[in-house]
């Protein structure tokens, strides 16, 4: 079975992430799976997946992905492929526009990788969202909570599968720490968080959390993205530069992480909360904002403020600090609750959705 994975780019995030983790495993399990970019600029993961033999195609090198054009270059490739699998919102709209004028028999899945987006808020884009996903065979959600509220959107679903994504979990539990005066110098508690600057992700608040603790807390910012100068200038307005690192996009994210004392993961939405998953399997406590999703994911074993309240969130976080006991009860917790996110676990939910259409069970 040849299979298609269609996405923006291969930049910092949990889609991205997921991507360069499966399709080295679909091709161990026999399938031929590649991977087409609308943004193919190099990248860390891009060269990751490239390293192991996997073709990498694009059709563009810019982030301006809302490109018309791209729907006439995807054309010869649902031609040769039996799924076509889509991610983020371009390629779900423009593959299955170019479905529509390709004539190919080509099965078509998606997966939603967050509870919701601004587009619901409009009655316009449910519309054209009803078209739009009806174009697919099959639709994947990565939690329960996002499964319901598309469902919801849509008014139907009949043909929507919930999978829970996954890590590999042993790249995590082994990582090695760097030491602490390789990311910052002096002795600190350190905080991190693990996300692209994009407009769900909610670096802010944790900047500002930042701001209410004392000196000897710093936090290390780890990934790139269109807010990245808004947090930047934050920062400086706060006085915070010296406690304050932007890493940008890493390949070492696990041993960022083995550094880290406390891992957080700030966002307006989510809809899973992959780098939560990440945090916890390097046996971090793991403080995240309680939106559908993310607070799956945590509850009951990390901590949970709410959103957009830096001063719980610089509590909680102090309080950790201050009190082992229950850094290391919370911190038991998390990885425990990390075992259950195994990437082998998601392959295999993946490939019998794409068995069963390509032998026409669903």
């Amino acid at each position: 079975m040849k299979i298609l994975q269609v996405i923006t780019s291969l930049r910092m995030g949990g889609a991205e992430k997921l991507i360069a983790d499966m399709v080295p495993l679909y091709r161990e399990h026999g399938y031929e799976a590649d991977v087409l970019l609308f943004d193919g600029s190099d990248t860390p993961l891009k060269k990751e997946l490239e390293e192991k033999g996997i073709r990498v195609f694009q059709v563009g090198r810019s982030t301006k992905v809302y490109n018309p054009l791209f729907i006439l270059k995807l054309v010869p490739y649902l031609r040769q492929y039996d799924i076509v699998h889509t991610h983020n919102t371009a390629c779900q709209y423009f593959v299955a526009l170019a479905k529509l004028i390709s004539g190919s028999r080509v099965r078509l899945v998606t997966t939603e990788h967050s509870t919701t987006n601004r587009r619901r808020e409009t009655r316009w884009f449910r519309l054209v969202d009803r078209w739009m996903y009806g174009c697919y065979n099959a639709i994947i959600t990565i939690s329960g909570k996002a499964t319901d509220m598309l469902s919801s959107y849509l008014a139907k679903a009949g043909k929507i599968y919930t999978v829970y994504n996954g890590i590999h979990l042993p790249v995590f539990f082994n990582a090695g720490p760097f030491a602490k005066n390789e990311i910052m110098a002096g002795e600190f508690f350190l905080v991190s968080m693990v996300a692209g600057f994009r407009e769900e992700k909610d670096q802010d608040t944790l900047i500002r959390a930042m701001a209410l603790l004392p000196d000897n807390y710093s936090l290390c910012l780890v990934g790139d993205g269109a807010r990245r100068p808004v947090c930047e200038e934050l920062v400086k307005k706060l006085g915070l530069e010296r406690r304050v690192v932007f890493l940008g996009v890493r390949n070492d994210v696990p041993r960022l992480l083995k550094n880290s004392d406390v891992v957080v993961m700030s966002s307006h939405w989510e809809g899973f909360g992959l780098a939560a998953v990440e945090g916890m399997a390097a046996g971090k406590p793991v403080v995240a904002s309680d939106v559908p999703g993310l607070a799956q994911v945590v509850d009951g074993a990390g901590i949970l403020f709410p959103v957009e309240d830096a001063r719980a969130l610089a509590f909680h976080i102090e309080h950790l600090m201050n009190d082992q006991s229950w850094y290391q009860q919370i911190a038991g917790l998390c990885l425990q609750r990390a075992s259950e996110y195994d990437i082998r676990k998601t392959v295999d939910a993946y490939e019998k959705i794409y068995e069963d259409l390509y032998k026409g069970r669903i």
